[in-house]
């Protein structure tokens, strides 16, 4: 994820050449300053276009086209922002879970506090990448853990730490390490870890639909193809730069939908989830264990 100043209008400015749209758009760029200088060398030069006054069906066209990107845009931000509040929902049941539990636990019972302590962030760590191409095992702390082996054996990870912590839970309550009433107020802060598994997985596993996003691309390409037509008559070989302009926009806009509506992924403005990871670890550490391990 960036992390910029918003109010850097200069740097947003002149620094548009970094941008990863501009980056991937490149080729299409070049693509369309060729076809439409082609178009403008055979009409100036050769054809005489001639377009019936009063007819500019690009500029109708353009004003839908505009309000389907919009709502595009849209949808696929509300898809990055339903992750990040996931995720924010995420880091309070750890910390909320971690508090609980070291409000309840005895003081100088280390293990179970070390258990959960590992536990808890093996949890965040796990979802974070099952939600991009598979668990690391290698981010997770497992040295000595009741699941070290099994998590090597299974296809869902974060649902075999779940399970664990389920197991150390009842266990606790069967010991009388903690009671009913205590049990059910740490339970379902171990829920709410699941929750927000199955609502992350809900919007990784359920993109744009494809006839839709297929359908938005096709009319950008065709817009853009045909838009010289509309433009030679009148701006004569200007019509390069403004149809290139015009592919910038729409098809940027597009490309900006595509980036953000999976924001579990690791591209630039995806969400930082590998430092909220760290960030948790380092927390329910400092709550269980005070920071003396």
């Amino acid at each position: 994820m960036i992390n910029y100043n918003p109010k850097n209008w200069t740097r947003f400015i002149f620094n548009f050449h970094r941008s990863g749209v501009v980056r991937n758009l490149g080729p299409s760029l070049i693509v369309v300053g060729l076809i439409s200088g082609g178009m403008c060398w055979l009409f100036i030069e050769h054809v005489d276009l001639k377009i019936p006054e009063g007819l500019n069906i690009h500029a109708i066209v353009g004003v839908v086209l505009g309000l389907v990107l919009v709502f595009r845009t849209n949808t696929a931000y509300d898809r990055w922002w339903e992750g990040r509040k996931q995720f924010g929902a995420l880091t309070n049941h750890s910390r909320n879970f971690a508090l609980k539990l070291s409000a309840m636990l005895p003081r100088e019972d280390r293990d179970t506090r070390r258990y959960f302590s590992r536990t808890i962030a093996n949890f965040y760590f796990s979802l974070k990448e099952h939600l991009r191409e598979g668990t690391k095992l290698e981010e997770l702390d497992l040295e000595g853990l009741d699941y070290e082996k099994e998590v090597t054996q299974v296809g869902h990870i974060p649902n075999a730490i779940a399970q664990s912590v389920q197991n150390r839970l009842n266990l606790l309550l069967k010991n009388g390490v903690i009671d009913g009433d205590q049990y059910r107020v740490v339970n379902r802060e171990a829920a709410g870890l699941i929750d927000v598994l199955g609502a992350c997985e809900r919007i990784r596993k359920t993109p744009i639909p494809y006839s839709y996003s297929m359908y938005v691309k096709k009319v950008i390409f065709i817009y853009v193809g045909t838009l010289p037509l509309s433009l030679i008559s009148t701006l004569g070989y200007w019509t390069i730069p403004m149809t290139m302009f015009s592919c910038y926009v729409l098809a940027g806009l597009e490309l900006i939908g595509e980036e953000i509506e999976d924001p579990f992924g690791k591209d630039a403005n995806d969400l930082d989830t590998d430092g909220m990871a760290a960030n948790i670890r380092g927390n329910v550490h400092e709550i269980l264990l005070g920071g003396a391990e």
